[in-house]
């Protein structure tokens, strides 16, 4: 990267602790500054990472600060990430970046006629795993890719979430809090999503959350689907199933399966950015695949524990950031966010009228990441 960015974080809570963390491990990203809403929330986080705490008018008119990183709530995102463009910088958001296909249209219009580039978590499909999955269908081992499963299903975020009445309401749900998740990685694997079709409802009117805070005991009100089942037809022909649901206790359903002509792979959960993977021949017969050296695939978090993870948030700020300087598409840029969410927020509208959509938007399936290019993204 020829520059380095200044990078703001807009939302001082639970995930900017990750932002804050790993933007240090890759090229021409610097955190200056932390905002929020609530001045005390800012000064913890800043104190605690050595940043500049400001208030969110502050963070927008800072001159050393070049991009934003927009971490507030979901029906927030699309009113901070138009003031971040609107201020003349670059916006990166948390997943879903917008609840409409019209509110992300709007944001790329005012990105557009600025020259500024708008992006969007998930980035984990850049992990690893995820990549080299992309790398065996690619490869053409498993033939072509015909059909597949997908499953993101607990029993809710009421038990472990302090503060979980957002992702009961409208914006929230799991389609729109987890799905980003898995719909982009299959959109990484597959393409473009062509037409979907979805059946929905919710277990419970109302959750009792459990998590220890302050809340614990509350009652939330429920107000978006909390199961939904759809069916997305990928413009490559592939037929996938898609089961998010918060009324989960227990199953049996792997993150991600895809079924190709000449075999199958089982994907790890894309919500990370590592994991195993296993194939299967047209025998059956499962093979675990030994781990490239993807640098996005090696462990870097809970070293000392059974299962350490692999962490590489901020890989798509810093590809996007490359990709300006660069003029090639970013991979967790607008265009495949936008039609993601409209992915997910058609699901939940064909869960109300039992229709079967023909989605409008599009994007070219994101490029591969592969092992000498993550490299180029992080610090020696």
């Amino acid at each position: 990267m020829a520059k380095t960015y200044g990078v703001g974080i807009m939302g001082a809570g639970n995930i900017s602790a990750a932002y804050l963390g790993l933007a240090p491990l890759f090229k021409g990203l610097e955190v200056r500054a932390v905002a929020d809403i609530v001045p005390e929330a800012a000064k913890r986080r800043a104190d605690e990472f050595k940043v500049a705490a400001q208030t969110p008018d502050e963070l927008l008119k800072n001159s050393e600060i070049d991009v934003i990183v927009n971490l507030t709530v979901p029906a927030a995102h699309y009113r901070v990430s138009m003031d971040i463009i609107s201020a003349g910088k670059h916006s990166y958001s948390e997943k879903p970046f917008v609840l409409s296909v019209e509110e992300g249209l709007s944001l790329k219009k005012a990105a557009d006629e600025r020259g500024l580039k708008v992006g969007s978590a998930p980035d984990t499909f850049l992990g690893g795993a995820h990549q080299q999955a992309r790398d065996i269908i690619d490869s053409g081992k498993l033939g072509k890719i015909m059909s597949g499963t997908t499953h993101v299903m607990s029993r809710g975020m009421e038990h472990w979430h302090p503060n979980p009445d957002f992702f009961f309401q409208p914006g929230g749900g799991p389609i729109l809090d987890l799905g980003p998740y898995y719909i982009t990685d299959l959109v990484h694997l597959l393409g473009p999503v062509k037409k979907l079709s979805a059946f929905t409802n919710m277990a419970r009117n109302e959750r009792v959350v459990t998590a220890e805070g302050p809340n614990k005991g509350s009652i939330i009100k429920v107000g978006t689907p909390t199961t939904i089942h759809g069916i997305l037809e990928f413009h490559n022909g592939a037929i996938v199933t898609i089961g998010a649901s918060w009324d989960v206790a227990a199953h049996g359903h792997h993150n991600i399966e895809l079924y190709g002509t000449d075999g199958s792979i089982f994907v790890p959960d894309p919500n990370f950015f590592g994991g195993d993977l296993v194939t299967a021949a047209l025998d059956g017969t499962r093979t675990p695949v030994a781990a490239w050296d993807h640098p996005f695939g090696k462990p870097n978090q809970g070293l000392d524990q059974p299962n350490p993870r692999a962490n590489y948030r901020c890989a798509g700020l810093a590809d996007m950031m490359i990709s300006h300087e660069t003029g090639q598409t970013a991979r967790c840029g607008l265009d495949v966010a936008l039609h993601v969410v409209e992915v997910m927020t058609g699901l939940l509208k064909a869960g109300e009228t039992g229709e079967v959509l023909t989605l409008q938007t599009t994007c070219e399936r994101p490029r591969a990441l592969n092992i000498e290019d993550a490299r180029a993204l992080l610090k020696a």
